[in-house]
């Protein structure tokens, strides 16, 4: 909108390449490209393959582009960008040579690109891999491009890999959206060689991508990059969305079968990247980091630029770690679900073992099988020095298998306050506590010294309140708590996102309307005023109290914060800029303090003057959308399932207005329409739009028997698509999981 100018780039993944030339579109199928472009002559393009030559054209201000045969690759991973992208360059060199480097994104967001930093990752992303993979990059020079309404969040295309514009930070962002960018920069890189140079052979072998590249983005992250918690993050995070995808009734062995494309589409999932890269880590914990690194080594050198199968990288494991790895396979990735690991143990009067084991349950859902774990065991207690935090004192590596091993090793050592049967997050599993612990949990989680054990245990906490084992009320007392003393604003975030999960769905709703969310919100502009002036942990409270059901007192100081310094109002050094000052207008609108007097929207109007941007017209789509008045629902809900030519990246933002929190009444009447109206937008809409509209507007607003009962209607129908289907079953196994939990917090 700024500068009316047109963007190009290609999208291939899964078997799209047949949309620009004529080809066998599938992975095994590899074969090497030369590209020639014809294009305006103040463009630039840009394509796998480095630039041999710009000449002038036929027509008339055009430019014919020429570049270099690419090695042999995938048709899916293909690419053409074009477009008068602003272009950084810089060289990576090191004793393999030089690689030039290009950062590519719209001329209007150029102001807001720091490409050195995206540089200097980038440089030691190509450090760590050089070292750790023996085949240096195969694809010549490395471009990356941030591109407009992108579907993903980024595209590893060989040399010019694709991202999301919203990495480019338009607003002060915490240090974590940093990270979270970073991985996503290590993880399209890491894709040079997994999946790039060896490529699976049929997409069945999609997880040998993307676990892999998910695994080493975050190795390289702790080792290589200013993140060196990253593995925290990784168990705040991946292990996050892997424990909730694999409990779904969908949830599938990380080896997936695939029989065709519209199985693929629906399985870049949690289990493929995130329990798939959580299975990775167990194996390194199993057959030790040399030697897995050297296994890779042999891999990528016999398979480079080739197919290849997981049976074909297990033998490379093998042979570098000289264990039988085939029962390990089995056990992790044919199978589903997560196993429980517990403490079982006796004490003496001095609070010491006299016998220690670990209960293993079987893996639900699924067969109930038990698993090898190398896992490692920690006993925190207060500390030594007389600091008055929880430390480690004692920590046991060990391989458990079957339903209970005995730890010998642990006998006569103090029971302490707190023991963790998954310290240092090796394994992946679904961690129990013993009563002692879970007391020390609830009362002293902040008193626990280091970020990861601290993370774990949050984890345990909100696994258990969905589990409805802990009460939902009581999980957001303990968030509430815990909350100021978080270190990492990486985890912080992640906590008070799960809170409002607490309140908005696993919490009795009368409890949560008069007490919770009033005395959560409460609790975010407290801790927003006591927080460092510009902090980030200041400025993820305030986004917290944006994204919550608000009071009158905490609508009025957001409104204040619209037009007044931050530091009269007690916030110094918050910055109001034009992302906050977004998030502030769809809390007010959602709280119907602005635009609630009919369908005309003039003080959203003039904000998107103010940002006469693309960002700036979706935010303002989802403010519009967040109003809580029916008429404001019903047309925000036709122009998503009518209007066909709807962008997705438009759809999505107002499918985030339209579900606004604490709107359950007004919402009501979409629980029907939704099953009435979803498979006519899964005929006519693309993949990418259907699968927005039909997981984003599922009416999980709607926690009652009632709602169960209109989905088991509508997946009777046995014509379903089974893509559909799936997505379907996703979100009413959500609402089942909200109305137990919402049961359990009001017995």
């Amino acid at each position: 909108p700024v500068d009316s100018q047109v963007y190009l780039y290609s999208q291939f993944e899964t078997a799209d390449a047949k949309r620009m030339f004529a080809c066998f579109d599938q992975p095994d199928i590899k074969a090497t490209f030369d590209v020639t472009v014809t294009a305006p002559a103040h463009w630039q393009v840009i394509s796998n393959g480095a630039p041999v030559s710009a000449e002038r054209g036929d027509l008339d201000d055009t430019t014919v582009h020429t570049f270099a045969t690419t090695p042999r690759m995938s048709t899916y991973l293909v690419a053409l960008i074009a477009g008068p992208y602003a272009v950084w360059r810089d060289v990576y060199t090191d004793a393999h040579g030089e690689i030039p480097l290009g950062i590519f994104c719209r001329a209007s967001l150029a102001q807001y690109m720091d490409h050195a930093r995206l540089f200097t990752e980038t440089k030691q992303g190509f450090g760590f891999y050089h070292e750790n993979f023996g085949v240096p990059y195969a694809f010549g020079k490395y471009d990356q491009l941030f591109v407009p309404e992108f579907n993903a969040g980024a595209m590893e295309n060989a040399g010019a890999v694709t991202f999301l514009e919203d990495y480019v930070f338009r607003s002060k962002v915490t240090r974590y959206s940093y990270e979270r960018r970073a991985e996503t920069v290590l993880h399209e890189m890491a894709h040079m060689w997994f999946g790039d140079l060896v490529t699976m052979t049929w997409w069945d072998d999609l997880w040998l991508n993307e676990s892999f590249a998910t695994f080493a983005s975050v190795l390289c992250q702790a080792a290589a990059t200013e993140y060196t918690q990253a593995w925290t993050t990784f168990a705040n995070v991946e292990k996050s969305w892997a424990y909730r995808q694999d409990q779904l009734p969908s949830t599938h062995p990380v080896a997936a079968d695939i029989p065709d494309l519209h199985a693929v589409e629906v399985n870049f999932d949690g289990i493929t990247y995130a329990k798939g890269a959580s299975v990775l880590k167990q194996l390194v914990a199993y057959v030790g980091l040399d030697a897995f690194l050297a296994g890779l080594r042999a891999y990528f050198a016999e398979h480079a630029f080739d197919n290849a199968r997981f049976a074909d990288l297990l033998g490379a494991l093998e042979r570098s770690s000289g264990r039988d790895l085939s029962g390990w396979g089995a056990q992790w990735l044919k199978t589903t679900g997560l196993n429980t690991l517990a403490p079982d143990f006796d004490v003496d009067a001095d609070g010491r073992f006299t016998r220690f084991a670990v209960r293993q349950g079987g893996a639900a859902p699924g067969a109930g099988e038990t698993r090898v774990h190398r896992l490692a065991i920690g006993i925190y207690d207060d500390d030594p020095a007389g600091s008055p935090k929880l430390v480690r004192v004692y920590r046991e590596e060990v391989d458990v298998d079957g339903e209970s091993t005995d730890i010998p090793a642990l006998q006569g050592i103090s029971r302490g306050k707190l023991i963790l049967v998954n310290d240092d997050d090796l394994t992946y599993c679904s961690l129990r506590l013993d009563t002692e612990s879970l007391e020390t949990l609830l009362e002293r989680i902040a008193d626990i010294a280091e970020p990861l054990p601290r993370t774990l245990a949050w984890s345990a906490a909100w696994e258990m309140t969905r589990d409805a084992e802990l009460r939902a009320r009581d999980f957001v007392a303990l968030v509430q708590r815990g909350i100021g003393a978080e270190t990492e604003v990486g985890v912080a975030q992640r906590l008070l996102l799960q809170a409002q999960t607490a309140l908005g769905s696993y919490a009795e709703p009368g409890w949560a309307r008069e007490q919770g969310w009033p005395g959560f919100a409460d609790r975010l502009a407290a801790l927003a005023h006591e927080a460092d002036a510009g902090s980030d942990h200041q400025l993820a409270f305030v986004n917290a109290l944006c994204s919550s059901v608000l009071a009158t007192r905490h609508v009025t100081l957001l409104a204040d914060l619209l037009d007044s310094d931050p530091a009269d109002l007690g916030l110094p050094g918050l910055q109001v800029d034009t992302d906050l000052r977004w998030r502030i207008v769809t809390a007010l609108a959602g709280a119907g303090h602005i635009d609630a007097d009919g369908p005309e929207t003039p003080f959203i109007d003039a904000e998107a003057a103010r940002d006469n941007t693309a960002a700036g017209r979706r935010s303002a789509a989802a403010a519009a959308a967040a109003r809580p008045q029916a008429a404001v629902k019903q047309a925000a809900w036709t122009q998503v399932i009518e209007d066909d030519t709807l962008a997705n990246i438009t759809a999505r933002s107002i499918i985030n207005g339209f579900v606004a929190p604490g709107q359950a009444a007004v919402l009501a009447p979409f629980t029907a329409r939704y099953f009435h109206s979803v498979s006519g937008v899964w005929e006519r809409r693309s993949s990418e739009v259907a699968q927005t509209v039909v997981v984003g507007l599922y009416p999980s607003w709607d926690i009652s028997e009632e709602a169960l009962a209109a989905a088991d209607m509508f997946l009777s129908d046995p014509e379903l698509p089974s893509a559909l289907r799936r997505l379907v079953l996703e979100g009413r196994a959500g609402v089942e999981r909200s109305l137990r939990a919402r049961n359990f917090d009001n017995s």
